[in-house]
């Protein structure tokens, strides 16, 4: 089974808006991202605009040669974003303007009756929904009575596993919720903290149908370059499914 790698590129414009200048481009990050074996780009157009702008979106999506998945807060305002862009896909997110970045997934549980409006509307407009959620059966059962067709995991509590024992249990989970998501009709993506070290286990989940990772990708293009950065980690990807 293929897998698809979704590279984020939000914290290329973290380092333009450092200095609030018009470089680096997004476009040519996100360029150089799909000519080295990215199948879509993902940025997060947060409402503090601590990164990504509003302009970016609307440039990123009559330039992509591939497609774009704009990950939000599920707010009128970003749901009026999305229905004037149309991205090809939307991940709602939870957010904290105080966080450094997406602490957790998303509880669809508590808050069913705004998500299934939120998915409603994101699929009257042709746009494909993915729920950002923990690996808990609770938040997938909910997930799948909104009718989202595609589901992200979370794997941040993987990433930041500190122990062997932690780590198996964390990606037994992943595991476990990825395949009860599949046997409800249910894509699975998943994401958050990935590394070259720590994505092989993620990648050979076979159920995962695409994988989405930003910081480390860029972290690592200081210094092989974006195009290396992002070849390698789809290598990496590729291999995992060999195997």
């Amino acid at each position: 089974m293929n897998i698809f790698l979704g590279v984020n590129i939000d914290h290329i414009a973290t380092l333009r808006q450092a200095r609030g200048t018009k470089y680096p481009s997004l476009i040519d990050a996100a360029l150089i991202c799909e000519n080295s074996g990215a199948d879509s780009i993902t940025l997060h157009l947060r409402e503090d605009r601590r990164h990504i702008q509003d302009s970016d979106v609307i440039e990123l999506k009559s330039s992509l040669k591939t497609k774009m998945n704009l990950e939000m807060a599920a707010t009128d305002e970003m749901l009026k974003i999305a229905s004037h862009v149309l991205p090809e896909d939307c991940c709602l997110v939870p957010e904290k303007r105080q966080e450094l970045t997406t602490e957790g997934g998303l509880d669809v549980a508590s808050q069913l009756a705004r998500m299934k409006e939120v998915c409603a509307q994101l699929s009257s407009n042709n746009i494909k929904t993915s729920l950002f959620i923990d690996a808990d059966k609770r938040q997938i059962d909910a997930a799948a009575e909104c009718g989202a067709p595609i589901i992200e995991i979370h794997t941040g509590h993987y990433a930041d596993a500190t122990t062997k024992n932690e780590t198996e249990l964390e990606l037994k989970r992943i595991y476990e919720a990825c395949e009860y998501a599949v046997s409800l009709g249910i894509q699975v993506n998943a994401g958050h903290g990935l590394t070259l070290l720590n994505t092989p286990a993620i990648a050979k989940i076979e159920s995962i149908v695409e994988l989405n990772i930003g910081h480390s990708i860029i972290s690592r293009a200081l210094f092989v370059g974006l195009a290396n950065a992002t070849s390698e980690m789809k290598a990496l990807l590729l291999e995992a499914r060999v195997i």
